[in-house]
């Protein structure tokens, strides 16, 4: 199989030149979008994005644990704001080729976190390919109470009530922590599917620190990302996959370095994968080796598309 046969993704009604894409986080001001396309990303997400400028924790606030390929931040959505990232988006429009998401956060300040959310789609809405609500950043006090059942479908209904008002059917994801009990997995699943949003990003930074760190920044507080993350992220989607029965396309995200990290994504749910921490250690032709790598892999096992591996692993 050659690498075009990555092309032809299609996802929440867009085109994808191949699914793998720059997760949020990288490009928080939407500064690089084209020179991400440059690098052979299928797809790219910046943000977050809050209403209001603000300037997210003290320094230091990111910290790479070398010897474990992964990273610690604390940035606390760190935003130019909803004007300026709209400005540079505009401005590099025309030099897009390929999908670009914005993911929306909302500010530490706010008292009332659907009016967030719900600017956002107003704003970004003639210009964005699809939008993320973030509800799980572990660096912003209170906002992973969002992915309660109850909290999380009533922010989703007004959400989707604002999408639902534009001149253009706009799709809406909700990215979601890794640190959920069953209970809480059941509950999110149960939430997305009673409110048909059009996807699920999975997953955020985690909280936890497995004892196989080694790093002697392992505990600095923050969100925990790269290689440690990749095996709880993928479990994270199969569970997804499952609670959903795969009615709900899954974006996987967490610890992905090699092709082969990508497709145990897709074999346990994911329709398409993103990728941060693999860049800060590996550089940008990481892109062109994991799509190289899923390529081989897919055709090792006898897939023409990419989407006819999606939840393999559900179907043995």
């Amino acid at each position: 199989m050659s690498r075009a046969r990555l092309a032809h993704t299609e996802l929440f009604g867009l085109q994808f030149s191949n699914p793998i894409g720059l997760a949020a986080g990288f490009d928080k001001h939407a500064e690089g979008v084209p020179g991400a396309h440059d690098w052979g990303f299928g797809f790219v997400e910046v943000g977050s994005v809050t209403p209001l400028p603000q300037p997210g924790n003290p320094r230091p606030r990111v910290f790479r644990l070398t010897e474990d390929l992964a990273v610690v931040n604390r940035y606390g959505f760190n935003s130019v704001g909803h004007e300026q990232v709209w400005s540079s988006l505009h401005s590099s429009r025309a030099a897009w080729r390929g999908p670009v998401g914005v993911n929306l956060g909302r500010n530490k300040e706010s008292s009332n976190a659907a009016a967030d959310y719900v600017a956002g789609v107003h704003r970004f809405a003639d210009l964005a390919d699809y939008l993320v609500v973030n509800v799980s950043s572990p660096n912003t006090p209170g906002l992973r109470t969002l992915q309660g059942r109850h909290h999380l479908e009533n922010l989703l209904r007004k959400v989707l009530e604002a999408r639902d008002s534009l001149p253009r059917r706009l799709p809406v994801l909700v990215k979601i922590a890794p640190d959920l009990s069953d209970e809480e997995k059941a509950d999110i699943a149960a939430a997305v599917t009673n409110t048909k949003v059009d996807g699920l990003v999975v997953c955020n930074t985690t909280v936890s620190r497995p004892s196989s760190l080694r790093s002697e920044h392992r505990a600095q507080p923050g969100g925990l990302s790269g290689r440690p993350l990749r095996d709880l992220s993928t479990q994270t989607i199969a569970d997804l996959y499952r609670l959903t029965k795969g009615s709900i396309p899954i974006v996987g995200v967490g610890g992905v370095f090699s092709g082969e990290d990508a497709y145990a994504k897709i074999r346990a749910g994911a329709s398409a994968v993103q990728l941060y921490s693999a860049l800060i250690y590996n550089g940008p032709p990481v892109v062109r080796t994991v799509k190289t790598q899923l390529a081989e892999l897919l055709r090792q096992d006898g897939y023409i598309r990419v989407q006819d591996a999606v939840g393999a692993d559900h179907k043995k």
